[in-house]
């Protein structure tokens, strides 16, 4: 029987390469497609929140912030809100690309959808949860006292 870990990353690996294939026409990377979809949906944002909301590494997160900025495709100011943090924003030529490249990813994401009945979805889509969940979860070791609730003095 196959481990499940590498069931879950085989399965992660063939969304993000079907998604790389489709967004190969407008010359973005998942992590840069990810980027431009969180702006277009949150007008701004800093590096730190970027990397969170696009699940990648704060290395990562500036050398895609670099190569879009670059593109002309997001600008970067000084934060209104603290002056050591630098906002990202679309350009118009950032909005009209993300507008044009995500009916793509997302018809990747329906294909992947249809290939299981609306009840096998909500199943699949639990069982996901639950596994998210569960790893999330730190383990206590097992000679760990249990924690106890503190005694309400009222």
């Amino acid at each position: 029987m196959e481990r499940l870990g590498l069931v879950i990353k085989r399965a992660e690996q063939a969304l993000i390469a079907e998604k790389t294939r489709v967004l190969q026409e407008f010359h973005l990377t998942v992590p840069q497609y990810a980027v431009l979809l969180v702006l277009l949906q949150s007008s701004e944002a800093s590096a730190a929140q970027l990397a969170r909301a696009c699940l990648v590494t704060p290395q990562t997160i500036a050398t895609v912030l670099t190569n879009l900025e670059g593109k002309g495709l997001i600008e970067r100011a000084a934060s209104p809100l603290h002056q050591r943090v630098r906002v990202a924003q679309l350009t118009a030529k950032g909005t009209d690309l993300i507008r044009r490249a995500d009916p793509a990813a997302l018809a990747v994401e329906q294909r992947l959808a249809a290939a299981f009945t609306p009840d096998e979805r909500n199943t699949f889509t639990e069982h996901l949860e639950r596994a998210i969940t569960t790893l999330a979860r730190r383990q206590l070791p097992a000679d760990a006292p249990t924690p106890q609730p503190a005694d309400d003095p009222s």
